[in-house]
């Protein structure tokens, strides 16, 4: 029998996590694990917290307003370059899974090399999607200032900035990808979403969704961090041996709105 003590000391034992985008299917598997009872099987109390982009994500973590974030392993490397440690814990992909999508009012864009005088929407300043942007432009002969970088987050902002020809084109990820492409509004420019046509956008494998904490949290939690890991990794299982029909139906019915 668990003891009114043991309670009080789960409940101050809380574990938060913030996700950079909850409604993104790349940052899916932090709201499954909660859905199938997994952190719960390690007997860990986790609230999931919303974020409109990885950016903010990392600032909540640095601030210790959390524990940990699931958004893009680009962020280890970049926080780290600016004297901040933290670490990946739980790699949940191989790709972005991010596209390019440019607008049907702008058949002029063909290329990120026609970026050159285009508003871009990103994610938020800072975020992967601000990241790989740059990166592409670069790579296609464009310095920063031939392009504007718009913040317009992900979902129905992203894709009100597209109607309303705020941006030409922009960075986001499934389900605002079929969204757009299904009404006819916008067109794959650049497909991030496999590691093959990964290779061939970046020139190289890119890391993408995580799971990472503060390294100095890590050295104090090793037993918590572990149980997380654990937690993450059966439901990386789950996706594996499940149908999409199958994993849709684990998740909260709002989900997909």
């Amino acid at each position: 029998m668990v003891g009114a003590g043991a309670s009080a000391a789960s409940a101050a034992d809380k574990i938060t996590i913030i996700v950079g985008g909850m409604e993104k299917q790349i940052y899916l598997p932090a709201v499954l694990t909660q859905q199938l009872g997994y952190f719960k099987d390690e007997g860990l109390d986790v609230e999931l917290v919303n974020s409109r982009a990885g950016v903010e994500a990392e600032n909540e973590l640095l601030a210790g307003a959390v524990q940990g974030v699931v958004g893009f392993y680009d962020h280890t490397v970049d926080l780290q370059s600016k004297g901040k440690y933290i670490q990946s814990i739980v790699q949940f992909s191989q790709a972005p899974g991010e596209v390019e999508l440019v607008s049907a009012k702008h058949p002029e864009i063909k290329s990120p090399a026609d970026f050159k005088g285009a508003t871009l929407g990103v994610t938020g300043l800072g975020s992967s999607t601000d990241f790989l942007t740059q990166y592409l432009a670069v790579r296609n002969g464009l310095k920063p200032g031939d392009y504007t970088l718009l913040p317009v987050g992900a979902g129905n902002t992203f894709i009100a900035a597209v109607k309303q020809d705020q941006i030409q084109a922009g960075m986001t990820t499934e389900p605002t990808i079929a969204k757009l492409l299904q009404t006819g509004e916008a067109k794959v420019l650049v497909d991030m979403r496999t590691p093959e046509k990964t290779k061939e956008a970046l020139g190289g494998d890119y890391p993408a969704a995580s799971f990472y904490v503060q390294s100095s949290w890590l050295e104090g939690h090793k037993d918590e961090a572990q149980k997380l890991a654990n937690a993450f990794v059966k439901t990386m299982k789950f996706i594996a041996g499940h149908s999409a029909e199958e994993i849709a139906d684990k998740m909260p019915k709002d989900y997909y709105a």
